[in-house]
């Protein structure tokens, strides 16, 4: 069983995603950001972004944080550019960790199907990549079913284990924290024991979450938010993230074991605001 992970305030401790374009320059990071902190650099699959992602994880680094670009498998165009990006990436920006994707788009720019197909190439292997995430879905996803996303998980972590990779699941955000729980302890149960990332967007507009939430299609999930929103006047104020974050953090004081052992934070109120709410409440 997966060992729970707590900061010394007893807080679960976090990461946090960020376009590249996003990411401040060195000297401004280090007041914004701990040393060590783990952050995603979303890929929006613009062609542009492949630079701005390389000069953002050198940017972290510099300032002692920890770089973790996307691979969107389904938005790599060959093998050659997939090696061309890892390669920049690993030797240029120092960047050991990554997070793969399937990407979303239909039909692939590329041979790549899945994040799978990535792993297998054996690329993140040849240029000293041995950590890597993958994504987790509470909510389900509109592009699957849970019975092919639990099975392509195994197949991940069967990856993993015959490669002497560590793997994670960061997983995407949500609002109904009972059901989050939930289903990682249903990932247990399948024999998939390896840490979650539980997804949380950041502090705020109840408006800004519902419109990002019905695009990452998990209006199940809305509804639980829209309970907490409670009128004109919530909508107004904002949401609080503690209302997803409390019962995983209650289920921590009882003692009871549980592979949720990090929050990944989505700062959708902007990085300045995440930033302030997590150091606030102890996480960083």
């Amino acid at each position: 069983m997966i060992g729970q992970v707590r900061t010394q305030t007893g807080r679960l401790p976090a990461s946090i995603e960020a376009l590249p374009k996003q990411v401040p320059p060195a000297g401004d990071l280090v007041t914004l950001l701990p040393r060590g902190v783990r952050v995603y650099l979303t890929d929006i699959g613009a062609p542009e972004t492949e630079g701005e992602t390389l000069a953002a994880a050198r940017r972290l680094q510099e300032a002692g944080c920890v770089p973790i670009p996307h691979l969107a498998a389904r938005r790599i165009a060959s093998r050659d550019a997939l090696e061309r990006r890892v390669g920049r990436l690993a030797e240029e920006a120092g960047v050991m960790d990554v997070l793969v994707i399937g990407g979303g788009i239909t039909p692939p720019a590329g041979p790549f199907s899945s994040s799978l197909d990535v792993l297998e190439t054996g690329v993140l292997d040849r240029f000293g990549i041995r950590d890597f995430a993958v994504a987790g879905h509470p909510e389900g996803s509109p592009d699957f079913t849970d019975a092919i996303a639990l099975e392509a998980l195994r197949r991940k972590l069967d990856f993993a284990e015959r490669t002497n990779a560590r793997m994670r699941i960061v997983t995407q955000f949500g609002f109904d924290a009972p059901k989050a729980l939930a289903w990682a302890d249903g990932l247990v149960r399948a024999g998939i024991d390896v840490p979650i990332h539980l997804g949380v967007a950041g502090p705020a507009k109840i408006s800004t979450l519902i419109k990002y939430g019905t695009m990452c299609g998990i209006g199940n999930s809305l509804s639980v938010l829209s309970r907490h929103g409670g009128g004109l006047m919530a909508l107004a104020a904002g949401y609080s993230p503690e209302t997803v974050v409390g019962p995983v953090e209650e289920r921590l004081r009882t003692g009871t074991p549980g592979p949720i052992t990090q929050i990944h934070v989505f700062p959708f109120g902007g990085l300045d605001k995440s930033a302030a709410w997590l150091r606030q409440r102890g996480s960083w």
